[in-house]
């Protein structure tokens, strides 16, 4: 028989075979927050730069709109080649050292940021110190991510997996929605080094208090193939992929469509991206376990898909800010709900590899949406870019239906 919507929380809790990892007392709120706030700064390190360099890139340094694109998603190159690897070590030695790792990672990405700023009359000294930063800020990306994530199912309990994931996105998008703006602020009033003191700063404060926090036990190693587990989270990963277009683009590129038009709020624009994804996440994150993954997952895409039409049908700036709220409000529900999905079927002992290869796909997502979206920007303009990535959504809207269909439909014997 086909599993139930309902049945879709209780399904993520180890089989027999799996080891259980102990809880840790109190509720599991407070289990969940120590370890995603090192998600929280991680993220907020990736944001401070995030409304800042392409404008910098493009218009200081003077390269074109694709490079500037690509200095956003070279962070994604670094982010794809180490998931699975990050992955690997989290199951071998525990979260707790990997985070630390991928803390340490962001500080040294703030150091290049910072020593870029001293080679402005180098545009390609410059750009090459920047894009050393944006690799190795990716490399801790795939690290913290992954590893926040199952160091916080590892103190909460793995029945609480999808509670986990929607409080890592929470850490995730609040700081972006934050770090956006004070990126911005720092640049304008105190230089673009300082941006890169601010992210070395925090990085190395959070990786002192993560080495105070006590580690989870690892469960006894008995790791599936790597090919196994990444032809079983594909199709979820596809759709999320596709799905990520839209928050790939609107990061990428809003500054300087808001710039071409003379308009004025783009880091306004991601906030109440971020508001809205931080918001939704904390009132509808529930409605996983009860109506299952993919209804959840159908619902938020189509709102996703009419966010980008109204983005790239937008005629004035209020219309743009409506657009970004609605993406925000659909994006944020896709990546916990396919997640739920994808993993529920993976032993215990291998969730960091597959959460981290399901990771892998938005980052892959996100590296490509860069580039893409400044190819046709350059010769057709931005509006046909937002239009594109409305298309795109809509494959991973119907792809998602398909994948339903296949779940809930009984297998002959």
């Amino acid at each position: 028989m086909p599993d139930t919507s309902s049945s879709t929380a209780t399904s993520l809790t180890e089989t027999s075979e799996s080891p259980r990892l102990p809880e840790f007392p109190g509720g599991t709120t407070a289990q969940i927050l120590p370890a995603v706030s090192f998600t929280f700064v991680c993220y907020l390190s990736i944001g401070i730069p995030l409304a800042i360099l392409p404008p910098y890139v493009h218009l200081q340094l003077g390269y074109g709109t694709i490079l500037a694109g690509l200095v956003i998603s070279v962070q994604y190159i670094a982010t794809v080649l180490s998931r699975p690897r990050a992955g690997r070590m989290i199951d071998a030695v525990g979260p707790k050292r990997v985070v630390v790792y991928g803390l340490l990672a962001c500080a040294g990405s703030g150091v290049w940021m910072f020593a870029a700023a001293f080679f402005n009359h180098l545009p390609y000294v410059a750009l090459l110190l920047i894009l050393l930063g944006r690799l190795m800020l990716g490399v801790g990306e795939s690290m913290v991510g992954t590893g926040a994530s199952i160091w916080g199912i590892g103190r909460a309990g793995s029945q609480h997996i999808a509670k986990v994931i929607s409080w890592n996105g929470v850490a995730t998008f609040g700081a972006l929605s934050v770090g956006a703006p004070l990126g911005v602020v720092l640049h304008q009033r105190v230089g673009f080094g300082a941006a890169g003191i601010l992210i070395l700063l925090l990085s190395l404060a959070a990786a002192v208090l993560a080495l105070r926090l006590p580690r989870i036990p690892v469960p006894p190693s008995r790791h599936l193939p790597f090919a196994h587990i990444f032809w079983r989270v594909a199709p979820h990963g596809t759709a999320l992929a596709f799905g990520g277009m839209g928050f790939g683009v609107l990061a990428t590129f809003i500054t300087l469509y808001f710039a071409t038009l003379h308009w004025s709020g783009a880091a306004f624009t991601l906030s109440l991206y971020g508001v809205s994804f931080v918001c939704t996440r904390l009132l509808f994150a529930g409605l996983i376990p009860r109506l299952g993954g993919f209804p959840v997952a159908i619902v938020s895409l189509f709102i996703e898909v009419f966010g980008l039409l109204l983005l790239g049908f937008a005629r004035v700036p209020s219309a743009a800010f409506a657009a970004a709220a609605l993406i925000g409000f659909g994006f944020s529900l896709v990546f916990p709900s396919l997640a739920v999905e994808a993993v529920r079927h993976i032993p215990v002992e291998n969730r960091g590899t597959a959460l981290g290869t399901y990771n892998l796909f938005v980052d892959l997502s996100l590296f490509l949406a860069g580039p893409l979206a400044g190819a046709i920007i350059s010769h057709a303009g931005y509006r046909p870019a937002f239009l594109s990535c409305a298309g795109g959504v809509f494959f991973a809207f119907c792809l998602t239906i398909l994948l339903a269909s296949r779940h809930h439909t009984p297998i002959s014997t």
